[in-house]
């Protein structure tokens, strides 16, 4: 990994592979690239096309690369323990986000826990964790559940063989489950489709390469507020903005995560949660926990219509462990395949494939020197297609997730790792599981006959024009 200059892919080509005699399905993903190398100018052109499709063969095998762009040293991390070292024994040195990310969502979240760091992180953190711990998710389970339902009804209602958006249909649901999660009430259909159309919009409009940063300014370039971004923006603050404010004038449900945030606040006033932190923090769990949990679970509809004998033993096991019933919170632990379903998606298609760290001060990783300011680059979409770690890497095989077995620690990290693991862990793999169970219990989805699926990464890892999938009655 020591020559990455020639990280290019103009052509964009995708692959996919199944061999239904073997019961072997290797999902869409970029090829490798093997065209010649370029100037550092090409290399940030394609990437900006897309991020995922700028590597070579080599780059899928464990180890660390450093090169220079301009005048900014990046380093790219592949190795468990490099990345242990990254997130964890180092952590202060590299806990703050890469200029492009955080240029990318401050004018969106703020100053919210995703995106911050030093003492506003280390002050939310705590809060944040308490709200979304894990032991809180069984209240959350009856919500998760009752609002797939309603989506299962709906879709009942569109007659066998509807023909609908995947993407729209997943975000639209996720949005739901947290908004009554989060907020308490129903956004209703309006709402939820204000912030999730919002956030395409958003996410098409922002640029996941800030020239400014790799010519030597360390804040990058700020984003450029076009009209159809302040669009944007405003249609998500608008819907978050209305519910904090109806929960400061006492109109929230005392059960919801954001009347827990007010509630601490009034016990506690240093942590300064006023109305615009409040409005941060609710719009990072919003975006985090809807977009995230929705492109999860389009993948998987996406794996399961190409991979019948995965959701053949989904569908008995559902049959074995919930019978007619509605799938529940209290079945999840006996859903192993379920559940083996989600990881192995999450292993292939991570719904954040790079995570970007600035180093603070002058470090070592491995054998290589890091500069101050230095871009670090730890890439989940590799890691988890590093054949020494996960052989036959590129196929779905959820059995790698079964009978107790577990990945290398620091190999597997679709909810990064070490202090800045994603709080919400918990509550969005229960959600993806309790989400398939209760769809697949009454459907099959199948993708579309000649649609081409692509894999791309801006904000998030989004399947290309979404998925049109039809929907079949069990």
């Amino acid at each position: 990994m020591r020559n990455l200059i020639g990280w290019l892919n103009p052509q964009n080509a995708s692959v996919e592979r199944i061999d239904l005699k073997k019961k072997r399905f290797e999902p869409a993903h970029p090829v490798y690239y093997k065209g010649p190398g370029g100037r550092p100018i090409r290399l940030l052109l394609h990437a900006r096309a897309n991020l995922l499709a700028i590597w070579r063969k080599k780059h899928y095998e464990t180890g660390i690369g450093v090169m220079w762009i301009f005048r900014r040293q990046v380093v790219v991390v592949n190795a468990p323990e490099a990345i242990k070292y990254v997130v964890a024994t180092r952590h202060e040195n590299f806990e703050r986000k890469s200029p492009q990310m955080r240029r990318a969502l401050e004018h969106l979240i703020g100053d919210g826990l995703f995106i911050s760091d030093g003492d506003t992180w280390k002050q939310r953190r705590p809060l944040v964790s308490d709200i979304v711990h894990k032991n809180r998710v069984p209240v959350f389970g009856g919500i998760m559940t009752g609002t797939t339902e309603e989506l299962v009804e709906r879709w009942n209602r569109l007659g066998d063989g509807a023909s609908v958006n995947m993407l729209h249909e997943m975000a639209g649901l996720t949005a739901e489950i947290i908004a009554r999660s989060v907020f308490g009430n129903d956004l209703g259909a309006d709402g939820a489709n204000e912030v999730t159309e919002g956030f395409t919009s958003y996410q098409s409009l922002v640029d996941s390469v800030n020239l400014g940063y790799f010519l030597g300014l360390d804040e990058g370039m700020p984003l450029l507020r076009t009209p159809s971004m302040k669009h944007a923006i405003k249609r998500i603050h608008r819907v978050i903005d209305k519910v904090v404010e109806d929960h400061l004038a006492g109109h929230g449900d005392n059960r919801s995560m954001l009347d827990l945030l007010i509630r601490r606040q009034k016990r506690n006033p240093e942590l300064k949660l006023d109305v615009v932190a409040l409005r941060n923090e609710a719009a990072t769990i919003f975006m985090a926990g809807h977009e995230t949990t929705a492109a999860t679970l389009t993948w998987i509809w996406y794996l399961l219509s190409r991979a019948h004998w995965v959701e053949t033993a989904v569908h008995e096991e559902i049959a074995n462990v919930c019978g007619d019933r509605v799938p529940s919170v209290d079945d999840v632990p006996a859903l192993e395949w379920c559940r083996a379903v989600v990881e192995e998606a999450l292993r292939l298609y991570p719904p954040v494939p790079i995570l970007a760290r600035q180093a603070k001060t002058a470090d070592r990783i491995g054998t290589h020197d890091v500069k101050a300011a230095s871009l670090i680059l730890i890439v989940p979409w590799l890691l988890h297609r590093t054949e020494e770690l996960f052989p036959d890497a590129h196929s779905f095989r959820p059995e790698r997730f079964m009978n107790g077995k577990r990945p290398l620690p620091y190999s597997y990290i679709p909810f990064a790792s070490g202090p800045r693991l994603c709080p919400g862990l918990q509550f969005g793999l229960t959600e993806a599981i309790l989400c398939l169970a209760v769809i697949a219990q009454k459907f099959r989805v199948r993708v579309q006959e000649g649609h081409k699926v692509e894999a791309v990464f801006q904000l998030t890892l989004r399947p290309k024009g979404g998925m049109p999938v039809t929907l079949h009655r069990r």
